[in-house]
């Protein structure tokens, strides 16, 4: 069956309906540019009513009547009057249209309106007693004033409140004194707005201040989007730098923000043999989220050097870092924190005698000593008090090396402490940490207190967690965001930030599952090892026996003239006593090394036997020297030491001592 052709209009009329629609575009413009007075008047009309029944709505009611005979003794007077009604109706059609104007068109832009004027003129009239003297002749600031002398520029945001402001100040006003900066700092904090952050700039030079409202900090920036090369860890996240803004540093590498998918400036804090400020100290209230910065610092630590975490908090708040490639260990316990922060003050030194000895000789500094350190201290103080109960010192005394001379060693140390436990800081951890971070809701007395300074913004009384200033050395106070790094391991935070965090891991140690099973399997080669050290005396002995026989057999004629010889063999024979029971303790000999010797010790007993029969057949003698071409040889009488067999002369920890050794045995000094 043939189809259906299409209609003509939608075959063909692809071309009318778009001339259509413009026609009919044109058309309606058109219109409403004819009928823009008619559409302005009943818009006018309108408002003219609304305002009359909103007027009526506020009469009382006693007033009412006398309004009703005023309004119809108008309308008569109209009625009366020649041509009253025709000048009614224009004067009406005329209130319409005034009424009726689009009010947006006839503000230009930049002029504030009542509203804006009226805060504009009261923030104006409450800095007339700060800005003003009664010597100034014509004072830039008065009583009934204009504001619009002083203020150069202002705007506003979709509230009607200030969002910036540009103001002129008179010379005489002493801009260099902190306090009088403060005073005119909260009177602009409490008339601009509470609820925000604002940040002022006092330009001395030119006599202006700027008021800016701060936009709150992104709170969701993982540290996964960090970009950061050795020598350099992002503390967090800070407001966006002006061109000629001094307060932030010149180079500050970019944060990609996933969500936002622009770039976020961060707080850099440069580490290393050549960084001004090597030490870093966090201090806040709980839940403010300092551990979670020393997570962070962490993390970006492992990329390039090792981490030793002390958490003295005992939170389990690093438990994530556990057994990790580049974590030398996670110690909660006081005792556990000593001998951790002991090997660390050693390893400083031990690094600074390094470098110092390869600088003296010409030769490159060694690559375990260029290799960064880091020692991360959570809540030193609680250890202090821990220590103290237990009746031993103080950790934070062992800080006092690595914080003095760790920036020569390439040691960094982190420390992070409540605010209200500050003050039990020793005196090294608040005289070598020049890099300051302070989290969480604060006071300006309290900011001085820790950065040194006050900041250059309000401190707001409500912040999210990682939230504060920090300041690194001399420079400024930064607002700054300490990225999101929660605990893998907490279920209560974003699943999102969790899983951030766990890509960031590194992987675990290869030996730190295997320690057990490589300690089992070394002793049980030693076992094997001794087993077949006896098996192996036990058939020299025998040999040694039927030799001995043979060769009693054939001295035994010629006893008087071998009396002499027979006294020496004796002698031998308790050297050679001696000498096995040394070879018995000397069990950590390799199998193969035993086999040769014992070899070489058959093949020179044959030797003897058959050169010399007077010998009384002692081929042990052979055997006892053997043993002692084995040890490390005797200088000036004084017994040698085998570093391989007594750990106890090795400065490494972890090594078996003399006093761990089999009390059977006898000790080399003994010997």
């Amino acid at each position: 069956m043939a189809r259906r052709p299409l209609p003509r209009i939608l075959r063909y009329g692809g071309e009318h309906l778009a001339r259509g629609r413009e026609l009919a575009r044109t058309a309606g413009a058109g219109a409403t540019d004819v009928l823009h007075p008619l559409i302005t008047v009943a818009r006018g009309l309108g408002r003219l009513a609304s305002a009359a029944r909103r007027r009526w709505a506020g009469t009382p009611k006693d007033r009412r009547g006398p309004v009703l005979f005023l309004v119809a003794s108008v309308l008569l007077v109209i009625v009366l009057t020649p041509h009253g009604a025709v000048l009614a109706a224009a004067t009406l059609l005329a209130a319409a249209g005034w009424r009726g104007r689009d009010r947006a068109e006839r503000r230009p832009a930049g002029v504030p309106d009542e509203e804006q004027a009226q805060r504009l003129r009261s923030l104006y009239e409450a800095l007339v007693p700060y800005f003003s003297t009664v010597e100034d002749p014509a004072p830039l600031y008065s009583h009934g004033g204009e504001w619009q002398e002083p203020f150069e520029t202002h705007e506003f945001d979709d509230t009607g409140r200030i969002s910036r402001l540009v103001l002129r100040y008179p010379a005489y006003f002493t801009d260099g004194e902190a306090a009088a900066r403060a005073r005119v700092e909260q009177l602009l904090h409490a008339k601009a707005g509470r609820g925000r952050e604002y940040r002022f700039g006092w330009d001395e030079e030119a006599n202006r201040l700027t008021l800016e409202v701060l936009a709150p900090l992104p709170t969701d920036v993982t540290p996964e989007t960090l970009v950061n090369s050795p020598g350099e860890t992002v503390l967090g996240f800070t407001d966006p730098a002006g061109p000629a803004d001094p307060a932030h540093p010149a180079h500050t590498p970019p944060a990609a923000d996933g969500e936002r998918g622009g770039d976020v400036p961060p707080v850099v804090w440069h580490t290393g043999p050549r960084s001004t400020e090597p030490h870093l100290l966090a201090l806040g209230s709980p839940g403010t989220g300092t551990s979670t910065l020393l997570r962070c610092v962490a993390l970006q630590a492992l990329r390039h050097g090792d981490v030793l975490i002390v958490d003295g908090g005992a939170a389990g708040e690093y438990a994530c870092l556990t057994g990790r490639s580049g974590v030398i260990a996670v110690e909660c316990s006081a005792a556990g924190a000593r001998a951790s922060l002991e090997w660390a003050s050693r390893e400083t030194e031990r690094r600074l005698i390094a470098a110092n000895r390869a600088r003296q000789s010409g030769r490159p500094v060694p690559e375990d000593t260029r290799r960064p350190l880091w020692i991360v201290v959570d809540r030193p103080a609680a250890l202090g008090h821990l220590a103290a109960a237990e009746g031993g010192g103080d950790p934070q005394a062992l800080l006092q090396v690595p914080l003095r001379h760790g920036r020569a060693a390439n040691v960094t140390v982190v420390v992070a402490e409540h605010l209200e436990s500050a003050q039990a800081l020793s005196e090294a951890v608040r005289q070598h940490t020049r890099a300051r971070v302070l989290l969480g809701p604060s006071s300006v007395e309290q900011l001085t207190a820790v950065l040194g300074m006050a900041p250059r913004s309000t401190p707001p009384s409500l912040v999210p967690a990682g939230r504060g200033y920090a300041r690194l050395g001399a420079g400024p106070v930064l607002r700054v965001q300490v990225p999101a790094t929660p605990d893998p391991y907490d279920e209560t935070a974003e699943v999102r930030h969790r899983e951030a965090v766990r890509e960031l891991l590194p992987p675990r140690a290869a030996g730190a599952g295997a320690a057990a099973a490589t300690a089992s399997t070394a002793t049980a080669k030693d076992a094997d090892s001794d087993t077949d050290t006896d098996t192996s005396t036990d058939t020299e002995t025998s040999t040694n026996a039927d030799a001995d026989a043979s060769a009693e057999a054939d001295t035994r004629t010629d006893a008087d003239t071998h009396t002499d010889t027979a006294a020496d063999t004796d002698t031998e024979a308790e050297a050679e006593a001696d000498t096995d029971t040394e070879a018995e303790a000397e069990t950590d000999t390799e199998a193969d090394t035993e086999a040769e010797a014992e070899a070489a010790a058959e093949a020179a007993a044959e030797a003897d036997n058959d050169a010399d029969p007077s010998t009384d057949g002692r081929t042990d003698t052979n055997t006892v020297a053997v043993n002692q071409a084995a040890e490390p040889p005797e200088v000036a009488g004084v017994a040698a030491v085998d570093f391989m067999k007594d750990p106890a002369h090795l400065d490494e920890p972890g090594m078996p001592s003399e006093a761990d050794a089999d009390p059977g045995e006898p000790a080399r000094a003994e010997l």
